[in-house]
This record gives structure tokens, sequence and C-alpha cells, in this order.
């Protein structure tokens, strides 16, 4: 692959060999803009970390993108889908939505019920990070985040930290993965300290050479102000 910017192609050096993953993988991971995405979600020292020893998996926002980029589901969109056919296009492509995710990510379980005060609850999706040694809860909205939906995440963290993590696990992470979302009403409802995360997604990939200008641009003007 022809890569003329050093920086990315090393990373995608890096992680094609970590991860090993085949041609078709480093293609789709290259034209979905996967290094400029990790990167403008990055500091500045972050992003040469990227170039020098790929993606570093250390705490739960270094397992977030914003957006993940789900064009092999199949969906558009101008289409009318639910959250269950949502679900059901994930794991009809899991291996692909695997790779979306990242590092470390094990699928355990979909539509996991648990029962406290005799009312059921349903977690959409649950995986296990190998490299966090902690569970991740994966909760579908395909229209606008809500408060209520980031409470209810935050219900369902709370009862897998209180009654599902072993000891040796690390605290459960709640993603909630949605059409649309505002970054103040995260903030607003969430304590700091919380574990729980809202990315969006997009069902077609990126402009890549809108993105790779955007980073430019950062990186630039992060080199002015310093």
């Amino acid at each position: 692959m022809r890569i003329k910017n050093p920086e990315e192609r090393h990373f995608y050096e890096i992680e094609s060999q970590e991860q090993n993953w085949s041609v078709r993988q480093l293609q789709r991971q290259y034209q979905s803009s996967l290094y400029e995405r990790l990167a403008l979600s990055r500091n500045k020292e972050k992003v040469l970390k990227l170039s020098q020893v790929g993606q570093v998996i250390e705490k739960p926002s270094d397992l977030i993108k914003n957006p993940l980029t789900l064009e092999f589901l199949g969906l558009t969109t101008d289409s009318i889908y639910t959250e269950s056919k949502l679900e059901n296009a994930i794991i009809d492509k899991l291996q692909d939505f695997l790779l979306e995710l990242g590092k470390g990510f094990l699928f355990a379980a979909r539509q996991k019920r648990f029962t406290f005060n005799e009312e059921h609850f349903f977690v959409d999706l649950v995986f296990y990070n190998r490299l966090l040694q902690c569970f991740v809860l994966l909760d579908l909205k395909v229209g606008k985040l809500t408060h209520q939906d980031l409470g209810q995440m935050q219900m369902y963290v709370n009862y897998y930290d209180r009654f599902i993590k072993k000891d040796f696990e690390k605290p459960t992470i709640g993603i909630l993965l949605c059409k649309e979302k505002h970054d103040a009403l995260v903030e607003l409802t969430l304590p700091e300290n919380s574990n729980i995360y809202a990315s969006a997604y997009e069902l077609y990939l990126p402009n890549k050479a809108l993105l790779s200008q955007k980073l430019q641009e950062w990186v630039e003007n992060f080199e002015h102000r310093n």
C-alpha cells in the first residue's frame, strides 16, 4: 500500500503485525481512516506515540473511537431501521465489528438478561477486553442520546461491578453507541470519574482527505500554541 505520510504508514505497519491483519482487513482499516480517527481523539504526544508503538490500550478511554465506522453492516443513512435490526446486523458481521472495536475485544453475549428486584433487564451486547481485563457493555441507540439512556447504562455498569465482576478484574466499561450524541449532555449527566462513554456511529466510510487535512491543521495549531 502506498501511504505517503511516514507516521501513518508506520502506524499501519505496527498494527498489521501485532494484530495479524489480512490484506483485506488492512485495506479496510486504512479506508476507514483509523489512524486519523484515533489521532484526532488524542493529544500531540499520543499522536506521535501512534506512529512509534501503535495503539496502546492502558485505560478505558483508549478504547473509544468517535465515530465508529459501520459501513460493513449494509445499512444506509436514508433507511429506517430499529435497534433490533442494528443489533442483528452487528451479530451477522461480528468479525468485522470486532475489527472496528479494536484491540483485545472478545464477544460474550447478546441481550444478556439480569434480574434485580424481580424485574428483568437486558444489555444489548456484552464484550470482554482481555487487555484491560474488564467487561464492556454496549447499548445501541438509533436515535438521539438522552440522559435517561445514560442513567440506564450507569445502572447496568453498577450491576456488573457489584454482582458479576471478579476481584481481580477491572471496573466495567459502558459504551452507548448512538446515531447522535451531544458531549455537553454526557458531561452534565455523568460524574467526572464515570466509566461510561458515548460514541457516535456512521454507516459510511469517512472522507479520508478531509480527515487528513483536519489532522494536519490540528497538529499545526498545537505547534503554533506551543
